[in-house]
Formats: C-alpha cells, structure tokens, sequence
C-alpha cells in the first residue's frame, strides 16, 4: 500500500473559502472581543467565530511546540468553565514563524483571529482544527498549575463511533451539534485542544518512522490475540484508539519503540490535537515507559511431501540499490517463516535501477540478488517468471516500474512456458487436451483494460505440482491513495479508490470464470496485494458466481489481517482459491512485519498450503 507523503505542516486555511456551506461561519451571542475559549470552539465542529478578531482570550498555556506547525495550547483555567461537555476548554494558537515566547503554566491573554484549517487541506475530507492564528500573546502570570488532565478512558469514549452525516451537506457532520456522551468522534472533538490523559495502554500500532504509536484505551475492543485491535467491517472503527506523540523534539528526548501488544505504563497526558495522519491525536507532555511484551514473529508449518505451499509477499518496493540488509532480511523470511513455499508471488518488485527514472524495466538484476540472498539464507534456488512492464505505466515511484513476480522452487515444482507474453499482450483462455491452458504463460490478464490505468496488471501463470496443474494470478490492485480517513468531517467517510479496485475485481473474476468454463475444476489461485478488505466490494466481487472463496476468511475473525493502519489490524493481503482447489486447504497470515516497529516490509506475508 503506497504510502502518502507526509508533512508536519498544517494544511490549507478554509476560513475564507468554507466551501459549499459545510464550514459556514456563523455569528456569535458572545460578543467578539469578549470572549472564552469556550466560546470559540462551540458546540459543533467549527467555530461559530470563524474569520472573526477575538481580544484577551484568558487561559494557560498547556503545552508548546517549537517544529511542525509552531505554537501552543491554551485552556481555561477552570476547567470545564460553561459546564457544556460539548464545548471544548482548549484551543491551539498557531504563531507559525514567530517566536515561542511562552511555556506551560503561563497565563496569557492572547489576542488574533480565529480560523479553522483542515490538516491536509480541504480536498482530503479532513475535520477542521480550530485556532488562533496572528496571535499577539500578554503573559500575565507564570508557574501556575496546570488545569487538570481530562481522562479518556473505556468508560468516556462512547462506543458507536460516529453520528451519520448530514445528507442536506453531503452528508457532512460539521453543523451537528455534538453528542459526546454518544459518540467517540463527538467525544474526542469535545476534548480539542483541551489537557487529557489516557492511562496505562496497550499498543495497537508499533512506533513509526515519524516517531508515533497507537494505544488502545478501550482494552476489549475487538482483540486478536497478538494484542491488536482487528478492523472486521465498516462499523467497527475501534473508537478506543488513540494516536500518542510527543511535546518533546526527539533529538531532546528519543520517542519509545514499541511493537503492537506492549504496554504504555503509565499512559500519557498533554494537549489534543488533530492532523493530517491519523485524526485526534495526544501530543504528550508526559510519556510513559513502554513494557515490552515479547510479540514474535511467527513461523508456518512446513508443506508436506503433497502439499502445494503458496504465498504472497509485498516485499515493499525492492531494488538493488536497497542495503544488502534488506535482500538479507526478506530472504531470511522466506526460508524461516515461510518455510520456503513452492510459490512466491511477490508484489513491488523494481526494475534494475530502482526509482532513478532512466527508462529501464528489466528487474533480473533485483531478482538475481534477491534469489541469491535466499539460497544465502538456506533456501532453494528458486526460479523467477514475470512480465515487464511499460515504463512508467504501472503506477508507484516514477521509474521504479514496480510488478508482481512468481518465484518458484524448481525442484519442487514446474512451470509451463506458452509464449511468454509482454506488456500489453492479454493472454486468454484456450482448450487444450480437454483442460484449460494460457495462451501466454507468464501473461498480463487484459492490461489495455482502462481498469489498469496506471496500476499493475495482474500476472498468470501454469505452473505443474505432482502432475496437476495450477493456475496462479498475483495482483497488486490500485492503492488506497485519496480515501478519506476514519475521522474524515463526512460519515461515513468517502473511498473514493474503491471504484477502480471493483472494476480491477471484476476483469479478475471474469478471467477466473473463463478458466472454470473451459475446465469446471481447475485449480486456480488468485492471490496478492488486493489493497482491500476481505468485506470489501473488491473482494466480494472477486468472489462473485462462486468463482473464488477468500481463503483469509476461513480464519477466526480476530486473526484476520495482514496490515496495521492508525491502531487498525486488517487485511489488504488475500489468497482466493477457486473451487477447484476445495475447502482442505490450510491458510496462514504470517505475523512478522506490520505489528513491529522494525519491519522489512509494511505486509505480512500469507501462505495456503493445500493437495491440488
């Protein structure tokens, strides 16, 4: 899943432009240069006093961040002064370039205009953050207490997620009054801005490259048993978990790592935020320490001398200039948690020279070090098939010209060429000797399909095991990229990208059929990166007719997933079997990257061990 840039910038300011009257200002009982901070954050999303000058707003400074988007909180003194839960008691005061001229427990009267930006800017359905932009600050007083952390625990966070948008503004839920007591949204935006603390957690997203971790406050909200909280449909948003940051410049004081399972003793406590990736976040002034678990990385059971093992691995854009470290550890994968399967489609394979945009294609050379790096490790001399794509026509990094490969271990198992096929040549379906067989093997399934715009085309081959052949289709489908997150202003939020993957599902499944009408019981294998949910509209249509069965679904529900997104375990790896291949069949999702701060990829691999 291509990941989106990320900048610690605060997105376009829709003060002006509060398109289409979803962020409308409004005006105000209290009178503009008189006014709480309470009064500001309103009883909605946005503030009633948006784009107007606001004068001596009282409250202490509750926390400062001098990188990013610059500036600090505030909140007032009292507390919960209105006694409204629905009004926050914080707000941040945005200074952008000027200098940090206070620090927590400050009194100050801060002066400015207030504003509402949308982290991310507008077209990404974020919520707006209310501020106080053009600030000018008066410190009244120092070293005064803190007002007291507000508690987020299971009990406060509601647990239906959130209210459904309003359909009069497309579907929106920026003019709904919030309902804090009823929704987890409601809640946590009742609380921007404002001191809270979260108690003793459990990590459900491992520390990340940007020095942030998920915690859970909700301790049996749809656990696996590995200690993360599982995404099993559209409803289940997990309301409990929460994105933890710190005050703190790493460079002052490094961030935790921590792996999905441990433990954050003793919580943390500081401002509310919201940003661009991930929502509602607690910026922490005081952190706690993370107790490590001991999370494993797991290991599948060896295929037997009759069983076919097949997998799939999102090896997370390789190429040779990657550290020989890498090669190392993904190889080293393959053998000892993967057991060396026969089959290894692999997703994110780069051509030869990586993202240096100079119009190569050819991956043999990213292909010889990797397999070379298994046999290192203990593993087979396996044997690669693929198709090379046009450049720069597949989608991710410009010139890497990422695809999807078949690894296979000769001695195990053999591969049938038919005129291989090349990048915009489909292969189909024929009849031969009364069996289905590929025109083109290794071939690209209908690449001038318009639903492979600029997205891999799915591969097929023929591969033989014990006599008996199997059909085996790796895709990588269209990425996630453009959805709106979980948190997004409309609800249910838009996925814009599910459009194309559907589309991806449908061509697949046609394919499949097209197979089983030649040959009712062929034993075929769809497998890869689907970029989707087993619940999903791509995968029930992968499914449709009967044509294939996700095989990730034979698991428990809790233990369904291969991806770990803002706290949420679930699955964008599948492995569909068509009926052919039966239902005595072993299926594993193999836990030994997504859960982990230190990963060889974002993916767990999956592995389907049957007798064809």
């Amino acid at each position: 899943m291509p990941h989106i840039p990320r900048s610690a910038a605060v997105g376009a300011v829709v003060a002006s432009a509060l398109a289409a009257g979803l962020l409308a200002s409004t005006s105000s009982a209290a009178s503009a240069d008189t006014v709480a901070i309470h009064d500001i954050q309103g009883t909605t999303r946005v503030s009633p006093l948006a784009g107007q000058q606001v004068t001596d707003v009282a409250g202490v400074v509750t926390g400062v961040r001098g990188y990013g988007s610059k500036g600090f909180w505030i909140q007032s003194a009292d507390g919960e002064a209105d006694k409204d839960p629905a009004t926050s008691e914080g707000v941040f005061v945005f200074t952008g370039s000027a200098p940090l001229t206070v620090k927590p427990g400050d009194a100050v009267l801060v002066s400015g205009t207030v504003g509402e930006y949308v982290p991310g800017g507008a077209a990404s359905g974020n919520q707006s953050l209310t501020q106080i932009t053009k600030p000018t600050v008066t410190v009244k007083s120092s070293g005064n207490q803190l007002p007291a952390p507000v508690r987020i625990d299971a009990k406060s966070v509601p647990s239906a997620y959130a209210p459904a948008g309003d359909p009069a503004q497309d579907n929106s839920v920026n003019g709904l009054p919030l309902r804090p007591r009823s929704y987890a949204l409601d809640l946590y935006e009742s609380r921007e801005g404002m001191n809270v603390r979260v108690g003793t957690s459990r990590v459900v997203g491992a520390t990340d490259a940007y020095n942030e971790l998920w915690v859970t406050v909700k301790k049996h909200e749809n656990p696996n048993r590995r200690g993360g909280t599982v995404y099993g449909s559209y409803g289940a948003q997990n309301g409990g978990r929460l994105q933890i940051q710190q005050l703190a410049p790493v460079s002052q004081q490094p961030f935790p790592k921590a792996n999905v399972g441990d433990v954050l003793n003793g919580g943390a406590a500081g401002p509310l935020d919201f940003n661009q990736f991930g929502g509602y976040t607690l910026v922490a002034r005081e952190l706690g320490e993370v107790k490590d678990k001991g999370l494993a990385r797991e290991r599948t059971k060896r295929q037997g001398k009759g069983e076919l093992a097949v997998a799939t691995y999102n090896v997370e854009n390789l190429d040779p200039s990657d550290p020989q470290q890498k090669f190392d550890a993904l190889a080293g994968a393959v053998v000892a948690n993967l057991a060396s399967p026969d089959i290894v489609a692999l997703e994110e394979i780069q051509d030869d020279t990586g993202a240096k945009n100079d119009g190569t294609v050819s991956a043999a050379a990213t292909l010889k070090k990797f397999a070379d790096a298994i046999v290192a490790a203990g593993g087979p001399r396996y044997a690669w098939r693929s198709v090379d794509p046009e450049n720069n026509k597949d989608g991710g990094e410009p010139g890497g010209n990422i695809r999807q490969v078949f690894l296979y271990n000769p001695e195990r198992v053999s591969f049938t060429e038919r005129a291989p096929g090349d990048a915009t040549t489909p292969t189909d379906v024929v009849r031969e000797g009364g069996r289905a067989a590929l025109t083109h093997s290794p071939g690209r399934i209908a690449p001038g399909d318009a639903a492979w715009a600029d997205s891999r085309k799915p591969l097929a081959g023929e591969f033989v095991f014990r006599g008996r052949t199997v059909f085996v289709i790796a895709n990588h489908f269209g990425s996630k990229g453009g959805d709106e997150g979980l948190t997004s202003h409309h609800q249910p939020p838009v996925r814009s990208s599910e459009t194309k993957r559907l589309r991806q599902a449908q061509v697949v499944n046609g394919f499949v059929k097209d197979l089983r009408k030649v040959q009712r019981d062929a034993d075929v294998v769809v497998l890869g990166d689907i970029n989707d949910f087993e619940f999903s509209a791509a995968t029930k249509a992968l499914e449709d007719g009967g044509a294939l069965r996700s095989a990730v679904k034979s698991l428990p529900r809790s233990e369904r997933y291969s991806y770990v997104y803002q706290g949420n375990s679930q699955v964008l790896d599948q492995i569909l079997t068509s009926p052919g291949v039966g239902r005595d069949f072993a299926y594993d999702s193999v836990h030994i990257n997504a859960e982990f701060a230190e990963q060889n990829s974002d993916h767990d691999p999956q592995v389907l061990r049957f007798r064809p």
